[in-house]
């Protein structure tokens, strides 16, 4: 099928089926996670997930036989330039989709793809990460939760910090020391395992947004099938890395830019008002023109390397360009939205405040942990100095 008739097939699928309450601004209470514990406020966001699920949307590069929809770089750019066109909400996200589901197809086994991915694909199933403790932030190898052998399982024993959507979470992927002889990038290893049992506990954290999405997760005897030992024994550190690039690339905007965001211009002529047929202020005026053109530059690039590297579909250190800019230009447009919003994007509650001025407050707030999540900046600079431009140590 020919790129055109393939846009035209995709334009009319989503238009005859996209509800017409998934083609509004998602808020933050319809996030569209999925897993076993999921409530949906908002009836469409499930079916809108399944129509997708069962169209291999959610997913649209994986294989069909995964759930996916097969398709290659090209199409895919069209299906995300056709929802991007009416304004569709993304069907579903999450870790599964992002993180572990590209880390099982590139280094999972059979089983384990089988048993795991047509689940994410179908938003059956809530993933979260269990990589940080409170001694192992940006010196993840240093990291002290162990696993010891019995039988067919491993026993756990540890604790993992700002691991996001625990609480809600059915599954996690996590590094384990297997091996506390071996130097510290050599003994760790990549499991999966069953958040519902009694050897794991969760307490959230609660942030400066007044949100607690990130958790203190403990195992006191937790327990992990063998089989669900991802690559190698003592060689998880191999998966954990290319795990983080997928996160990387997924927290600096995967499609590049503010994707599936509100107009920064419409809200500031909304909230300033235009004079002459400008808005009001020069100086924001010209603020908001360059973060548009940096946005549009930015996803020009993701666009291109994705083309670039599409036979390989993994990908490389070049994911920390993405996430340190990404993320300094998601920081930067909560900036701007404040200077265009002035006091009414400084309300926590109560009235004379509208409630996407609420959600607009604490996403300016959340912004400020996107340069240390996934690796902080400062960890991002060295990599790209080291791994992309080859600088000498």
């Amino acid at each position: 099928m020919s790129l055109i008739s393939f846009r035209q097939e995709t334009r009319e699928w989503l238009t005859n089926n996209c509800p017409e309450s998934m083609l509004t601004p998602m808020p933050v209470d319809e996030y569209p996670g999925g897993g076993k514990r999921a409530s949906y406020k908002n009836p469409d966001t499930q079916v809108w997930m399944k129509l997708c699920a069962d169209k291999g949307f959610t997913v649209p590069i994986w294989p069909k036989q995964y759930g996916g929809a097969g398709l290659n770089a090209a199409e895919a750019q069209v299906l995300r330039e056709e929802m991007s066109a009416l304004n569709a909400r993304t069907p579903l996200v999450g870790m599964g989709l992002s993180m572990i589901g590209p880390a099982l197809l590139e280094y999972g086994t059979e089983q384990q793809k089988a048993e795991h991915l047509p689940k994410i694909a179908k938003g059956e199933i809530w993933w979260c990460q269990g990589y940080s403790e409170p001694n192992s932030g940006s010196d993840l190898a240093s990291l002290q939760t162990k696993a010891e052998v019995d039988g067919d399982e491993y026993i756990i024993n540890g604790q993992k910090v700002w691991t996001s959507g625990a609480d809600q979470a059915d599954w996690i992927f996590c590094l384990v020391r297997t091996d506390s002889q071996a130097p510290k990038h050599n003994g760790i290893t990549f499991i999966l395992f069953n958040m519902d049992q009694p050897g794991v506990s969760v307490k959230p954290i609660k942030l400066i947004s007044g949100l607690s999405p990130f958790c203190e997760t403990y195992f006191q005897g937790a327990r992990a099938l063998r089989k669900n030992v991802v690559g190698q024994v003592n060689d998880g550190w191999t998966v954990a890395k290319r795990l983080l690039q997928y996160e990387r690339t997924m927290i600096g905007g995967g499609q590049g830019g503010s994707a599936g965001k509100s107009s920064l211009s419409e809200v500031a002529q909304h909230y300033i008002g235009i004079t002459d047929g400008k808005l009001a202020q020069p100086q924001l005026r010209d603020e908001i023109i360059q973060h548009g053109m940096n946005d549009r530059c930015f996803g020009m690039t993701v666009r291109r390397n994705m083309e670039e590297s599409s036979s390989t579909k993994a990908p490389s250190f070049v994911s920390s360009m993405f996430k340190l800019y990404g993320t300094e230009q998601n920081k930067s447009r909560s900036e701007l939205l404040l200077k265009a919003m002035g006091l009414q994007m400084l309300g926590w509650e109560g009235e004379g405040f509208e409630q996407k001025e609420l959600e607009a407050t604490r996403a300016w707030l959340r912004t400020k942990a996107n340069s240390i999540e996934g690796g902080t900046s400062e960890v991002q600079l060295n990599i790209i100095a080291k791994r992309v431009l080859g600088l000498p140590d």
